[in-house]
């Protein structure tokens, strides 16, 4: 069944079941299991076996141990003592109310974290979370949703991040696209430069941003998105009632402490930045022979390794700063074991995500679409069009934007310099822009699992509540490479990408006043 259309049954049984139950461990522990049975023809002792191989090898593989995985499991454990020490000092309330004060519209509480997204782009994970944790005691004090917040962060982490080549995904891109460039003796522009003029051809990033900024300042709120934020205006409740643990949410944990001060919210964040940023350059040189310059610094960093560490500073630092405090109302123990706790929710959803990634890496799902592309015979100028679309399937059937990217960036190279070399770089760019679109709509993805954990966020209300603006911009993508695909003119078709989000907006926001005055 490896490489075939039964390939695609567990990832579409995983989606079906999400959709129908909202129970993501059990539809993540459903995609393991059926595709370990078709892994192995449904033999009930191998497939047990094939579950147990993935599950270790998330923590042991090729005779080491799985230090990657290790190094940001034990910093999500890390930020959950953080947010335990934030909340139980007094830091995140003070800041809350400091915050409040300045500023005094829930439109400004919502640009806040927009506005982050976008300056923090170094990396999606560390974006995740780090906006997370400084946006949060804002939101939720102009009772903004966790779902809304979660939006923002994913929204804005991983469309800035494919675009810009002083990240983690940049350097990772340049250095990919390096070795394609070569393999079809493509001579005119080097990897960054390619690279650079891609950027416009990302139409999918343009419209997420677009969008999100769109909603924060015009209260664009659509279906589920309108259910949550309508709860939390109303009732104050950020979050659904009925959904049980959250991970990452400590509120009702323990009594914060009624003397704390900004400062031991800020403090412990920027150790946290600080931390992680030096160690990402420190290990990026590190790994880098001879001479290393910003791009090879980004390309050969630790993300993992550097989020670990930048956890560990920030954790002490925050332990610190909660033990000078006069008489604090619980005991440092139970403040990490309470944060420790928060973050498990979040790890059983990361672990199943890698189980059934694997198995559907195995299962050949990728390369079964991949051939789909090579097998199609268009009319090249839709190339842009249909990669879009088969690499946002991918990376929804598989979670991963850089597993979409390593598969199908050659292959969208090779079938554009066969076809007409001038639209490479506007295939690749498809590539990339599908990859994020895909990535935003599955309840697998590393990345909205840490949105939704930095958010404090139930993780499926997160992905549901995203889906709509996901596909908005989707959709928007797709006329504006139809048109790219029509004219070859690039400005022209992201010119009107981002006119035809603009008018979704608008009209979702009309829409929103009409139903809210005819209910008066």
């Amino acid at each position: 069944m490896e490489g075939t259309i039964y390939s695609l049954i567990p990832a579409l049984l995983m989606l079906v079941l999400v959709l129908a139950t909202r129970k993501v461990l059990l539809s993540l522990g459903a995609g393991v299991l059926i595709g370990a049975f078709m892994l192995h023809d449904f033999s009930l002792p191998q497939a047990a076996g094939e579950i147990w191989l993935v599950f270790r090898t998330i923590f042991y593989a090729d005779g080491a141990i799985n230090t990657g995985n290790l190094y940001l499991l034990i910093f999500l454990l890390l930020l959950g003592i953080v947010t335990a020490f934030l909340t139980a000092s007094g830091g995140s309330r003070a800041f809350g109310e400091w915050a409040i004060r300045k500023i005094k519209t829930r439109k400004g509480a919502q640009l806040m974290p927009a506005v982050l997204g976008v300056i923090i782009f170094i990396d999606d994970y560390f974006n995740s979370l780090a906006v997370g944790q400084i946006a949060r005691p804002l939101t939720d004090r102009h009772r903004i949703s966790r779902a809304k917040l979660a939006y923002f962060i994913d929204s804005t982490s991983a469309p800035i991040t494919v675009i810009s080549p002083i990240s983690s995904w940049g350097a990772y891109i340049i250095g990919t696209l390096g070795s394609i460039l070569a393999a079809n003796e493509i001579t005119q522009y080097g990897p960054l430069q390619a690279f650079v003029a891609m950027i416009p051809l990302n139409m999918y990033a343009f419209a997420a941003l677009l969008l999100v900024f769109l909603t924060a300042l015009f209260k664009v709120d659509i279906g589920l998105m309108k259910t949550h934020e309508n709860r939390a205006m109303e009732t104050g409740q950020l979050t659904d009632p009925d959904r049980g643990e959250i991970a990452g949410d400590l509120e009702k944990s323990f009594v914060d402490n009624e003397r704390g001060k900004i400062h031991h919210l800020i403090v412990p964040i920027l150790l946290l930045v600080v931390g992680t940023v030096v160690f990402m350059v420190g290990t990026g040189v590190n790994n880098t022979e001879g001479q290393a310059d910003v791009l090879d610094v980004f390309a050969n960093t630790d993300v993992n390794l550097s989020l670990f560490w930048g956890g560990v500073i920030a954790a002490v630092g925050a332990a610190i700063l909660y033990s000078m405090q006069h008489s604090p109302k619980t005991s440092m123990g139970i403040v990490c074991w309470e944060g420790i706790k928060a973050m498990l929710p979040a790890i059983y959803i990361l672990v199943l995500a890698w189980m059934i990634g694997s198995i559907i890496d195995s299962l050949a799902t990728g390369e079964y679409l991949a051939n789909l592309v090579q097998q199609a015979s268009l009319n090249p100028a839709f190339l842009p069009f249909l990669i879009f679309i088969v690499a946002g399937f991918m990376a929804l059937a598989t979670g991963t934007s850089w597993g979409t990217f390593g598969i199908m960036l050659p292959i969208a190279a090779e079938i554009a310099a066969l076809t007409d070399v001038e639209l490479v770089l506007p295939a690749m760019a498809a590539v990339l822009a599908g990859s994020v679109f895909g990535d935003h709509c599955s309840p697998i993805s590393d990345t909205s699992i840490l949105s939704s954990t930095g958010a404090g966020s139930n993780h499926i209300d997160h992905v549901l509540t995203q889906l709509p603006y996901a596909v908005i911009a989707a959709i928007a993508s797709v006329i504006g490479y139809l048109v790219l695909g029509v004219t070859g003119q690039i400005w022209i078709a992201l010119l009107l990408t981002l006119v035809l989000v603009l008018v979704a907006a608008i009209f979702i926001h009309n829409q929103n006043n009409r139903t809210s005055s005819s209910n008066r």
